[in-house]
């Protein structure tokens, strides 16, 4: 018999119109997904006495169901489907929520990272605006078509259609300018005097109505989700502004900024960098490499600031899918792929600015491993070594000090070396410098 860990425990198979509710000794309940029926299944747990339930992450249906319960102060244990096997031969909704119950009952359930009520908020706000970047990129790619259908080639010169130039450029065109020397005149003076030539040669393509049409509204379409961007960052600065003020106080140090390049996307909001530094508790995560506040805000809005959440950094790690799994059975062994959540893209999205760093240890490290076992597997490892000063920056406190590339190329010189010296002594030789060897 199995030890009995949560006896007041409760399962919910959770779809997108019922929900199927079973606790332990009782029969199952099925409810509605109506609000209404979900007060009515938070009265009904707290009158048959659960403290904990258990359900499956079924899409965003589990989401209402899961804040009407964190209100009511059960404990709700969130699961991964993939990892909660039913019995052959017993797949039914009915059956499901029972099954867990069981399982929950004897603690053979392992509840999710669910970050908190604010850190939701802030996720919520943070993917929307990631989606509204999604969805302009693709008006900027009309753009880009609806000149190439007139043989303009303006974002061939130009290495972005929508910075400063460019969006002169095509307000320009709407407008109806059309002559070359007068287009010539809303680029940038630097621009002009660089690509004269180029951009006149640019200038020059057929004016067709129909494509001048799906240029115009290619360019609304992008201003309108310019718009929304800009609202995502007036709420994110409202929550920001909301957590800096119920972070506990301290002496946190407000620094400047860090003279990271911007990117493109970056939200615009007014002191960032502070609202960051009171929400962590004055630690610098901008300091890390290849982090910057718009990178440390897309992170913190997905893991949140406790670090405790995870026991120790290789749990860290292994959550977002940045390192290794295995199974093993026997003398068989081999590798099982591990699922990368959002979190963990966001490491590697911002270890690949690595490659080109010229004075940074991590960016000789990649570089060192790109070379052995190709980009893939030296941006993964890079991302690790990026979220381990992440975890430990924000839970110990630990401050990051840059090594530099000479110093990282001369200890891993010395490593390589001791390795040679070992390999050599196993099999009875002897290892001398070239100048030696050649005497």
């Amino acid at each position: 018999m199995l030890q009995t860990i949560n006896p007041h425990a409760a399962a919910i198979d959770v779809g997108s119109e019922r929900l199927h509710v079973a606790v332990v000794n009782q029969a199952v309940q099925v409810f509605d997904t109506f609000t209404d029926s979900l007060h009515a299944l938070r009265n009904y747990l707290l009158r048959a006495g659960v403290t904990t339930v258990a359900m499956e992450a079924t899409g965003v249906y589990w989401l209402p169901v899961y804040e009407v319960l964190e209100a009511a102060g059960l404990e709700v244990c969130v699961v991964n489907g993939a990892h909660v096997k039913s019995l052959p031969g017993r797949k039914s909704d009915m059956q499901d929520c029972q099954w867990l119950a069981q399982l929950h009952r004897h603690g053979l359930l392992r509840g999710g990272f669910v970050p908190p009520h604010d850190i939701r908020r802030l996720r919520d706000y943070q993917r929307l605006r990631q989606d509204h970047i999604r969805m302009g990129s693709a008006h900027i790619q009309h753009m880009q078509k609806a000149l190439d259908r007139m043989n303009l080639k303006i974002h061939e010169v130009l290495s972005d259609l929508t910075g400063l130039s460019g969006l002169r450029l095509i307000q320009a065109i709407l407008q109806g300018v059309r002559a070359p020397h007068l287009l010539l005149e809303c680029c940038d003076v630097q621009l002009v005097t660089r690509k004269r030539a180029a951009l006149l040669k640019a200038f020059k393509g057929n004016w067709q109505a129909e494509h001048l049409f799906a240029l115009r509204q290619a360019y609304e379409g992008w201003q309108f989700y310019q718009q929304q961007i800009a609202a995502c960052d007036r709420e994110i600065s409202a929550v920001l502004a909301e957590l800096a003020a119920s972070a506990p106080p301290g002496d946190a140090p407000v620094g400047d900024a860090p003279t990271k390049r911007l990117q493109h996307n970056a939200p615009q909001i007014a002191d960032l960098h502070k609202l960051l530094l009171r929400i962590t508790g004055g630690q610098d995560l901008g300091a890390l490499p290849a982090l910057s506040d718009y990178s440390v805000l897309q992170l913190l809005s997905e893991v949140g600031t406790d670090m405790t959440r995870w026991p120790t950094v290789k749990h860290f790690t292994a959550w977002l899918g940045l390192a290794p799994s295995s199974r093993r059975s026997g003398k068989r062994r081999r590798r099982e792929k591990r699922f990368r959540n959002p979190a963990g893209q966001i490491f590697c999205v911002v270890a690949r600015s690595l490659a080109r760093s010229k004075h940074l240890a991590l960016g000789g490290f990649y570089r060192r491993l790109r070379a052995m076992h190709g980009a893939q597997l030296a941006n993964i490892a890079t991302a690790r070594k990026v979220a381990v000063l992440f975890y430990n920056t924000l839970r110990y406190g630990l401050a990051y000090v840059e090594q530099g590339l000479q110093n990282y190329e001369v200890a891993y010189r010395q490593q390589c070396l001791r390795r040679l010296q070992r390999n050599a002594r196993q099999f009875g030789l002897i290892l001398l410098p070239a100048t030696n060897a050649n005497a």
